[in-house]
Formats: C-alpha cells, structure tokens, sequence
C-alpha cells in the first residue's frame, strides 16, 4: 500500500560512516539466484489470487495465512510463529518464520511483506511480496549464512499497519531484537503492457535523521545487486506508507523495493494476475535474493580454507558408495560438526561426530562430487567426497 504524503526532507551529512556491505558481483550468490524459478512464483501467484479478498477478519485471510504456514513448512522450516493481534474486535496473525545464521545468530536481517489485501485480491498488492518471500526462503533453507534472518508476513497493512506496529511493540522492544536491517517488499509485479524495466529502491529519508546514512549505504547495496542479478535499472527514492515504517520509526535501519510503474488497479477487484507483469517480478526477484545473499553474508562452502585440521581428517573409502569412515585425529571437546555441500554451495547432509572413528551414511545422496566441511574446536577443513 502507497499513499501520496508531503515530505520535508532535511538533508544532514555525516562523516565517518562506517560501510558494511560490499557491492561487487559474487559468482557463488549467482548460482543461487540462477535457481530462482519463474513457474514457482507464477504458481503460488495464482494460489494467492484463488484465496480471494483477504481482509482481516475474513476465512479468505485465515485460510491464506495458513497456506503459508504450510509453504514454510514444506520447505523445512521449524521456526515458525503465528503471532495473534486484535483489531476492530477481529484476530489476525503475523507470521513469522526464523532461518538462524552461523556466526550471528541473534543478530538479524528482517525482510518482510504484508499478505492482507482490501477490496480485491491484491495478487500485486501484496501478493507478489508475499511469493518473492516465498522463493527466497526456499532457495536459502538450505544455505548457510552468518546473520540470522527473519521471514515475515505481516497482516493489517492495509488498515494502517497494524501489524508491524504491533510486532516493533511486543517483540523487537521488549526483546531488545539486535535488527541488522529491515527489507521490506511490497507491490513489486509491474503493469501487463507497461515498460517494466526499472525497480524503485527505497531509502530512509525521515526526521530524526539518525540512520538516514545508514539507510543509504543499504540502500546503494540493494540498487547494486539489483543491477548486478537481474536485468532491471534501480531508482532510489523515499521510503513511505509500507511496514517498514514502525522500524523506522524505532530507530532500526531499513531499506525497500517498490515497482516503478505503479498500478493503476491497487485496491481494486481487479488487482489481477492478469494485469500485472511476472517476468518483471521474476527479476526483482532474482535480484532481491542478490541482495538477501550479501546482507545476511553467505560464504561459498567450497571457497572455505583449512585452519590446521587438514592434515588431522582422514576420510576412507573415497570414492565410496555411501558409506564413510571418518577419523580425526587429535579429536578436541566432545563432539566435531560435518556439514556436506553440493557443488552448487547447497547443504545436503549435517551430522555431529562425537568420536575420533564415527561413520556416516551418505546412501541418499545422488552420485557425484561432494564437498564435506568439518569443524572441531574452531578449526576447519573441507574435504572432497566422491559418491559412485
């Protein structure tokens, strides 16, 4: 939902800001985003035009909120919330989905969007927020990333954000959540027959201007891996009237994408698949799972170097046909963790060894070559498998 507001913006520069993201293009980031898959999306577009008018206090929105809840699920996620608010004498749900990072795992990038709808099905507004979360999360189940991320679909948007104010009030403060960034996406399908060439990415432009630079620097990030994994132009513009503001308002630093053809249709019965554009979302998704990859900061396992246990790992027999012998010699604490990747960077097998001789049975995994990371006592390696 966008609504037009007169802003007053003070501009304040600032010294010494400290950049945290980079901006060049990663190849391993590219293998995943090149598993983004135009079907999937356009599939579960039309599964959110089928729920119907999704209002709050409607079986439509009840019934949607529970077909995401199974979608995470499907995919593998266990950390799921249903968080139940009131409004106008109706309950509704945010849902909240948590994938836990390896090295920050109670710092967290929140990407959001809001799943409610008024007056029509919103199969833009904001069902094509609703699916890009959804292909993101399930290219990422499986994908080790440092900074823990929060998958939210907030419900109320439309009514004046209730839900994500709802959200900042009873859990990021009385948690003191520790928000690396906050991504917010909503209305990103384009115009069917429009020149949908170009992603609005937006920035936090507000008074007290605080995280502004912050914001930007995010923001530059976003426009930089739109650019570099999808075929769009960027445009940076103001951030407004979406669930990001309750954490702007809360201090936290956020950033947005939004569609620059807006349609003409939002609010209506006929926000439709039909009238909307999903190569375009296509696209913005790929490059939203671009900047996904670089904010929450996934490292390429087969990229991983070795830190003094190379030598002490020893796996027999190799080639093998599923089942390994694993010795660690010098075997620290009580336990050594293995994680096994595809070549696409993908985990596929995580196991804790808690002897120096364990074995594993890797049977379930296709033929081809593996990559195995062992880590005992802050010291790794990585190790190639080869299954026959």
């Amino acid at each position: 939902m966008k609504k037009t507001y007169l802003i007053i913006t003070v501009f304040l520069f600032v010294v010494n800001v400290e950049t945290t993201f980079s901006q060049t293009f990663n190849t391993y980031y590219g293998s995943v985003v090149d598993q983004v898959s135009e079907s999937n999306i356009l599939s579960d577009l039309t599964t959110f035009e089928n729920y119907g008018v999704k209002e709050l206090g409607t079986s439509e929105l009840s019934n949607t909120k529970d077909w995401l809840v199974s979608r995470y699920q499907s995919l593998g996620y266990t950390a799921i919330e249903q968080q139940a608010f009131s409004y106008s004498g109706n309950t509704s749900y945010n849902i909240i989905v948590t994938k836990t990072g390896r090295v920050y795992p109670n710092t967290y990038i929140i990407i959001d969007a809001h799943y409610d709808t008024i007056n029509g099905t919103g199969t833009n507004d904001n069902g094509s927020g609703t699916v890009l979360l959804l292909e993101i999360a399930r290219l990422l189940a499986n994908v080790d990333t440092e900074y823990s991320i929060k998958f939210i679909h907030f419900s109320g948007e439309e009514l004046g954000l209730i839900g994500s104010n709802y959200y900042v009030d009873n859990t990021v403060n009385p948690q003191n959540l520790d928000i690396r960034l906050v991504f917010n996406i909503d209305e990103v399908g384009g115009v069917n027959g429009a020149n949908n060439t170009t992603i609005v990415c937006e920035e936090d432009r507000s008074n007290p201007p605080a995280n502004n630079s912050a914001s930007s620097i995010a923001t530059q990030t976003l426009a930089a891996c739109m650019e570099l994994y999808s075929n769009l132009n960027t445009e940076i513009s103001y951030a407004y009237a979406s669930d990001y503001i309750p954490f702007e308002n809360n201090g936290e630093i956020i950033t947005g994408l939004y569609e620059k053809n807006e349609t003409p249709y939002a609010h209506t019965a006929n926000d439709l698949l039909v009238n909307m554009d999903p190569a375009y979302l296509f696209q913005v998704t790929k490059g939203a799972l671009g900047a996904a990859l670089e904010f929450a900061i996934s490292t390429n396992p087969l990229s991983i170097d070795s830190n003094h246990l190379d030598t002490e790992v020893i796996l027999f027999p190799n080639p093998s046909s599923g089942k390994l012998t694993i010795k660690i010699a010098n075997f620290q604490n009580e336990m050594a963790l293995m994680t096994v990747y595809n070549m696409l960077g993908k985990n596929v097998f995580h196991t804790k060894l808690t002897q120096m001789n364990s074995s594993v049975n890797l049977k379930n995994l296709s033929p081809g070559v593996y990559l195995a990371v062992f880590e005992n006592d802050s010291r790794t390696t990585t190790k190639k498998i080869i299954l026959k």
